[in-house]
């Protein structure tokens, strides 16, 4: 069984800066493709960032194209999201997923992952 934990929110100002962690419990990480979505109060999942099995694809939201960037340290079974510029709206819970296909391009879709962290919360104060 797979497990992920991720780490890394937190309370901060507008145009501040954060980054997440994801550490996953699998031998195999290197197979897998990682994604990061979010889900804010009383609205869906929504996905945000993810990265293929080798880092050398990457998919991102159009709402965070820019300012956000995925990657990923298979020595450490980590996944990072590195968030800049943060607005109010990017407020919410993150989890992060692994997609347990070997795939070139990272899946976009909550439904294609298989494995799911308990998740850390954002807060961006305006």
């Amino acid at each position: 069984q797979v497990q992920l934990v991720e780490s890394g929110g937190g309370l901060v100002q507008a145009g501040d800066s954060l980054r997440l962690s994801c550490a996953a419990s699998t031998r195999t990480f290197t197979l897998y493709t990682m994604g990061w979505f979010r889900q804010a109060p009383g609205k869906g999942r929504e996905f945000v960032a993810a990265i293929n099995w080798s880092g050398g694809s990457t998919s991102y939201a159009d709402s965070v194209k820019g300012r956000f960037t995925i990657s990923r340290d298979n020595a450490k079974n980590t996944v990072y999201l590195q968030m800049n510029s943060l607005k109010p709206e990017d407020a919410a819970v993150y989890y992060c997923a692994l997609d347990p296909r070997r795939t070139l391009s990272p899946a976009r879709n909550a439904y294609e992952y298989s494995y799911w962290g308990q998740g850390t919360q954002v807060t961006v104060s305006s």
